[in-house]
């Protein structure tokens, strides 16, 4: 199963922005990785590198290699409604981030793991698909025998991630319900969707 293994303060740095969550060796380095990245005049980006930045940023932020996002993006062409924001939708309705969203794991990369290994169920069916699009009114929870993981201490609780209000969590049964896609001003994450949508439109 592809996926991006680097160094992710590094690729955050790149983007300048903190796009794996809470990370102490970004706080300490705000700049672009490289020997010069405090010193070299950076030129001023072309509407083509400007683009490419933003496509890179939601492909590392989502954790989705360049052909799965390119396919994700043809699905969003032929979806009703606004192509930018529908690409969003989709993304956000990954399996493995409706699990971080829900909070069940900190992370994306967390809650991939998760999947993988079968921890995660939707609508009672265990699945280890990741990239699995939730529908509207699917129920995600933990799986049954994986409730006394030591890895999913805490699951539900965790104070860093705010509970998005198209999900509905149940902590007693440590499940959650997905209401509905989310409209855009909900998606919290910092993507300007439109220049993704020119980049592959040219």
């Amino acid at each position: 199963m592809a996926r991006y293994t680097g160094p992710i303060s590094k690729k955050a740095r790149s983007f300048g922005e903190a796009i794996y969550g809470n990370d102490k060796a970004f706080d300490k380095k705000k700049y672009p990785p490289g020997q010069h990245g405090q010193s070299r005049k950076r030129k001023q980006k072309s509407d083509y590198g400007t683009q490419l930045m933003e496509k890179q940023k939601a492909k590392y932020t989502y954790g989705v290699l360049e052909r799965q996002f390119r396919k994700t993006f043809h699905e969003a062409t032929k979806r009703h409604g606004v192509t930018g924001t529908v690409l969003l939708q989709l993304l956000e309705s990954r399996l493995d981030n409706v699990v971080f969203r829900l909070g069940i794991s900190p992370t994306r990369r967390g809650a991939r793991q998760l999947v993988s290994h079968k921890h995660v169920t939707i609508n009672g069916v265990v699945n280890n698909v990741p990239s699995t699009l939730v529908r509207p009114g699917d129920v995600v929870a933990v799986r049954g025998k994986s409730r006394n993981n030591g890895n999913l201490e805490g699951v539900g609780i965790n104070p860093d991630i705010k509970k998005s209000p198209w999900l509905d969590w149940n902590a007693d049964k440590l499940e959650g319900k997905f209401l509905a896609y989310p409209e855009r001003e909900q998606i919290p994450e910092k993507i300007n969707e439109q220049l993704i949508v020119e980049l592959y439109s040219k």
